[in-house]
């Protein structure tokens, strides 16, 4: 797996493409397991995740085929997936559980895997698959759903992305009608519900707390472009606020992407916004107070680069963690580095505007993982960043890339090697 080499970085400047979004293409791949005919996804990244999804959807009796950034998914025939570590290795691939089922009446997939940030059980995706008809229970690690399904009103007791993802795939094929209150709103529903429309599917409401889809006996496939991945956005608008940089973000949406940047303009920064991307100039100055919430408001995935964009911006921050309770693994690296962080249970206090310093650590998750690389560049010395569980690749393409790109001093190497200039 890569490790990385980061020296200090002069102001970012530059240009880089944003890709599509890991998080828009999985439960999108997923909903080809519902169509009778071909699916063709155009821009799909080059992920590790993505890669894992298309070994579920092949344990699952799907045709996958790559071809550059173009992928063809035929699902004419299904059966209960074969290969249970393909499974285990994608958190997302509980998302075949809710297709399987409205596809043959039968779903049996045993529990997946993913970052440790936290528990997320799978229960509220349980209780709306069993409203609408399904015997659906969780035993021996292994998730079940079994039975025609037929349209209903159902009430999520957590707006969960996962478990609204999940019903109205499902729901796309139950016979009669399905309301979905306090549904997820983030933009990876409202496209995967214009794929689905895309198929024939009936779905009125995504992108609001109530969800209405009317069933219909079969689905068909499609052409489709997911959306630009607002995760990776962000963390590049983070690493610009952290070098004091001029970098446009092509393809960035603002829409997507408000209550960051309602932040960073709080904190000094100069935030331009046009049809084709983003624009950030300058720096980020001031602390700023960041409550993690469902969206709209402040993503979960990118609280720890905003973490450690405050570590260097002055004056005191204060973070509460809402939907992962174990998401601050990276602040006892940010420390490492010369860091004031302390945290109690979901808060963390930052005590910004103090040196960062050059040190050996180790991506503890996806998310963490960037912060780190951040944290790097804005470091005296040189940093190393271990990634030996591969969790950067899994959700950014080529991040170190797209960041040498605009000017960041990052070395990939294969194997873990010794720091030669390290000030602490």
């Amino acid at each position: 797996m890569p490790n990385y080499i980061i020296r200090p970085s002069p102001a970012l400047q530059g240009e880089v493409q944003i890709n599509t979004s890991k998080n828009a293409v999985l439960p999108i791949m997923a909903a080809s397991l519902l169509c009778n005919t071909p699916v063709t996804l155009h821009d799909v990244p080059g992920l590790t995740d993505v890669d894992n999804m298309a070994q579920v959807l092949i344990a699952c009796g799907a045709a996958v085929k790559r071809e550059g950034r173009r992928m063809t998914i035929r699902a004419e025939s299904l059966h209960q997936p074969l290969d249970a570590e393909a499974v285990h290795k994608l958190r997302a691939s509980i998302l075949i559980l809710g297709p399987l089922c409205a596809r043959l009446g039968d779903a049996e997939v045993p529990l997946p895997g993913g970052c440790a940030i936290g528990q997320r059980p799978i229960d509220i995706h349980l209780r709306g698959l069993h409203a609408l008809g399904a015997v659906a229970s969780q035993e021996n690690c292994l998730a079940s759903a079994h039975g025609r399904l037929r349209g209903n009103t159902i009430y999520l007791d957590f707006p969960s992305v996962g478990a609204t993802e999940n019903l109205m795939m499902a729901a796309a094929l139950a016979n009669g009608n399905t309301r979905i209150e306090n549904a997820a709103k983030e933009p990876e529903i409202v496209d995967l519900a214009d794929f689905l429309i895309r198929c024939g599917a009936k779905i009125m409401g995504a992108g609001t707390g109530t969800v209405i889809i009317e069933g219909v006996p079969t689905l068909q496939g499609t052409e489709y472009t997911p959306i630009p991945d607002r995760i990776e956005a962000g963390t590049l608008a983070c690493a610009a606020a952290i070098t004091e940089g001029s970098v446009f973000l092509s393809g960035a949406r603002a829409d997507h992407l408000r209550a960051l940047l309602f932040k960073l303009r709080e904190m000094g920064m100069i935030v331009q916004e046009d049809a084709l991307g983003l624009r950030l100039r300058g720096r980020a100055k001031r602390g700023a107070d960041v409550r993690t919430l469902s969206y709209p408001g402040f993503p979960t995935d990118l609280q720890a680069p905003m973490m450690t964009v405050c570590c260097k911006a002055a004056g005191q921050s204060i973070f509460l963690e809402t939907i992962f309770e174990n998401r601050y693994m990276h602040a006892v690296a940010l420390c490492r580095m010369g860091a004031d962080i302390r945290t109690e249970g979901r808060m963390a206090v930052v005590h910004g505007g103090r040196p960062l310093y050059g040190a050996a650590v180790e991506a503890t998750d996806l998310r963490a993982g960037a912060a780190l690389m951040l944290a790097g560049m804005a470091a005296e010395g040189e940093t190393r960043l271990s990634d030996e569980g591969g969790h950067i690749n899994r959700g950014y393409e080529q991040l170190d890339e797209k960041l040498r790109m605009l000017g960041a001093q990052i070395v990939t190497v294969s194997h873990p090697a010794p720091l030669t200039n390290a000030a602490r």
